[in-house]
Formats: C-alpha cells, structure tokens, sequence
C-alpha cells in the first residue's frame, strides 16, 4: 500500500509539474505576442489571432518572434 501511494503521488506531482510547465509556455508566448504589438488594442486583438495561428501551424518556440514579426510588418503594411 505504501509503494501505491508513493506512485500515485509521485505521478500527480509529474502531471502538475508539466501542466504548469504547458501554462508557463503559453504565458510567455503571450506576454512576447502582447510586447511585440504595443498599446493598439486592435493589433493587440489582432497579433493574439495570429498566435493561436502560429499554434495551429506548429510554427517552432525559437521561430515564434521572427514570425510574429513578420506577420506584425504584414499588418502595418495594410494599414
């Protein structure tokens, strides 16, 4: 009984542990999406729908900024 309580505790501190480590990533990838669009409200709208794109498109973590970027020079342009 011992040896099941230490693995059930063992697994629910694993779960939280990459949970919190999931929510972690997605927070920085916000606060990286919000600092790169500044104050307008509607870029803000805007570079956050691109985000939850660049999810979809599995763009990779140490590409995100270029293509934020990129996107966010795709938005001025057609302003």
């Amino acid at each position: 009984m011992d040896y099941f309580i230490i693995a059930i505790t063992t697994l629910a501190g694993l779960v939280f542990h990459g949970w919190l480590f999931v929510r972690f990533r997605r927070w920085a990838d916000r606060d990286l999406a919000l600092s790169l669009a500044g104050s307008d409200k509607d870029k803000r709208e805007w570079i956050l729908q691109r985000l939850t794109e660049a999810r979809t498109s599995r763009v990779k973590r140490k590409d995100l900024q270029r293509w934020l970027e990129g996107e966010l020079q795709r938005y001025d342009a057609s302003q």
